[in-house]
C-alpha cells in the first residue's frame, strides 16, 4: 500500500468548484409538532442522487447513467404511513451519491462522485451543518477526497474522522473532522494494489453477463468496526476485503495481520454490514450475487468465512448486480438488494449467524441501488435508481416480510437515503 499526498486545491479552482457544487434552494413547508413522545418529533429524510452526467474521462459503468437528480433532496416523513413530502433541495452538480450523519445528528457529510477538482483528478467530500429544528442544511466546506469518484463515506465511531472510499481512484482516505464539523485535508490515503479478478464471477448465475468492476481496482465501501479500533474496506476489482488498524490520534491506517481476506475470483465484494452482536459480518458480492457470512474476531480484526448463499431465488438464470445489504436492528433478518432482478431478498438469521432464504419483494422500480430503514424500523425505503423513484415498504418485524405501502417519492436517480429524528 502507498500513501498519496493530498495537496490543497488552488483558491481559484476551489472557489469555482464550490460555486458549481452548491446552490441552496429554499426549503418549503413547516414541520408541525402535534401530540407527545416520538410521534411528535418530525422525521426528515435526506436523499443523495446522481445529479450530473459522468465526465468523458471516466470509464462507462452500467450503474452510473447521466444523473437526473438535483443534489441532496429533503423530505418530511410521515411516521404512521411512511409517506414522504418534499421539503426542498440542496443543489449540487457533482452527484452526492452517498451521505452519512454524525451520531448527534448535527452534521451531514456527502461523497461527491465526481473525478476532478480544477486540474486534479480527484473527487470531493462536503460537510453540512444540520439545523436540528427543521432539518435545513448549511454547507460548511468541501475538500478533496483522496481519489477520483468517491462512492462511500462513513463517520468513524469516535466522531473525529470521515472515512472515504474512492471507487474510480481505487483508494481510501481518512479526512479529519474539525471541532466545528468542517472537514480537514486527508490525514491518510491508501491506494489499493493487487491482482484484478476475472470478468466471469465464480458464482455467476447461468447466462450471466454481469461485468462491472473487474477492469482495475475499485474501492467500494469503507467503515469501522463497532469498536473503532479497526477499519474495513472492500475492493470490488480485487475481490478483497482489507482490514486496517486505526490510529485515532493521528488518523492513520496500518495493515492488520493478516491485512486482507479474499473472496471468490470475479464475485466482486461491494458492501457489508455487521450484525448487532459485532461477531458476524455479512458481505454482499455485486457480480457473484452472493452473501458471505464471516465470523469476526473483534480483538484481532480477523475475518473467517463460514457460509456462502445466493441472493437470488432457486433456478434464476441471467444477469444481476447486487447492491445493498442490511441487518435488521434486532439482528433477526438480513436484506439484500438485487439490481436487474429488481428485488430485495430476505433471509432469517440462525442462532449461529447462518442465513436461510425466506422470500423476496419486488422493489416496484428499476435498479434498487440502496435501501434503508427509517429510524423506527417500521418502514424500508428502496432507492430505485433507474426509475427515478423511492418506493416505501412496511416491515413485518415478526416474519421479516415487506409489503408495499403504495407510496412513491419521485427523485431523479436516487442513490441513498438517510433519516434524522429532529429535536
Amino acid at each position: 500500500m502507498s500513501r498519496m499526498a493530498a495537496d490543497n486545491p488552488s483558491r481559484r479552482s476551489f472557489l469555482k468548484t464550490s460555486t458549481t457544487l452548491v446552490g441552496l434552494s429554499p426549503l418549503t413547508g413547516f414541520l408541525p409538532r402535534t401530540g407527545s413522545g416520538e410521534a411528535a418529533r418530525p422525521l426528515v429524510a435526506y436523499v443523495g442522487t446522481f445529479s450530473s452526467p459522468l465526465r468523458d474521462t471516466l470509464p462507462t459503468q452500467v450503474d452510473l447513467p447521466p444523473g437526473n437528480g438535483r443534489g441532496i433532496h429533503l423530505f418530511q416523513v410521515d411516521r404512521t404511513t411512511g409517506a414522504m413530502t418534499p421539503m426542498g433541495v440542496v443543489g449540487m452538480g457533482t452527484s452526492p451519491s452517498c451521505l452519512a450523519l454524525n451520531t448527534a445528528g448535527t452534521r451531514l457529510y456527502s461523497a461527491n462522485e465526481t473525478d476532478r477538482v480544477g486540474d486534479d483528478k480527484q473527487g470531493t467530500a462536503s460537510a453540512f451543518a444540520v439545523n436540528r429544528a427543521d432539518g435545513r442544511l448549511e454547507l460548511l466546506n468541501t475538500v478533496r477526497s483522496g481519489g477520483a469518484g468517491p462512492t462511500y463515506v462513513s463517520v468513524h465511531p469516535g466522531g473525529r474522522h470521515l472515512l472515504v472510499a474512492n471507487y474510480f481512484g481505487g483508494s481510501v482516505a481518512v479526512l479529519p473532522i474539525l471541532a466545528d464539523g468542517r472537514l480537514g485535508d486527508a490525514s491518510d490515503v491508501k491506494v489499493d494494489a493487487g491482482t484484478v479478478g476475472p470478468t466471469r464471477a465464480t458464482h455467476a448465475p447461468p447466462g450471466s453477463f454481469a461485468v462491472s468492476g473487474h477492469d482495475r481496482t475499485h474501492a467500494h465501501m469503507i467503515q469501522a468496526d463497532p469498536s473503532g479500533r479497526f477499519v474495513l474496506h472492500v475492493d470490488l476489482g480485487l475481490d478483497m476485503i482489507f482490514v486496517w488498524k486505526f490510529d485515532a490520534e493521528r488518523g492513520v491506517l496500518a495493515p492488520n495481520d493478516p491485512p486482507s481476506v479474499s473472496l471468490p475470483p470475479g464475485d466482486g465484494p461491494r458492501h457489508f454490514h455487521f450484525h448487532p452482536n459485532g461477531r458476524w459480518f455479512y458481505s454482499i458480492q455485486e457480480e457473484g450475487s452472493t452473501i458471505v457470512l464471516f465470523d469476526y474476531d473483534s480483538a484481532s480484526g480477523r475475518l473467517s468465512a463460514r457460509q456462502t448463499i445466493s441472493t437470488l431465488p432457486p433456478g434464476f438464470a441471467g444477469s444481476n448486480f447486487c447492491s445493498e445489504i442490511l441487518v435488521s436492528a434486532d439482528g433477526r433478518y438480513v436484506y439484500a438488494g438485487n439490481r436487474l432482478h429488481d428485488s430485495i431478498a430476505i433471509f432469517s438469521v440462525g442462532s449461529d449467524g447462518g442465513l436461510t432464504f425466506v422470500g423476496e419483494e419486488w422493489t416496484r422500480g428499476n435498479y434498487p441501488r440502496s435501501f434503508a430503514f427509517d429510524s423506527t424500523g417500521r418502514f424500508l425505503y428502496s432507492c430505485n435508481q433507474r426509475s427515478d423513484v423511492i418506493a416505501v415498504f412496511r416491515v413485518d418485524r415478526a416474519t421479516g416480510g415487506l409489503s408495499f405501502t403504495g407510496h412513491y417519492a419521485p427523485v431523479g436517480n436516487p442513490s441513498i437515503i438517510v433519516f434524522l429524528d429532529l429535536a
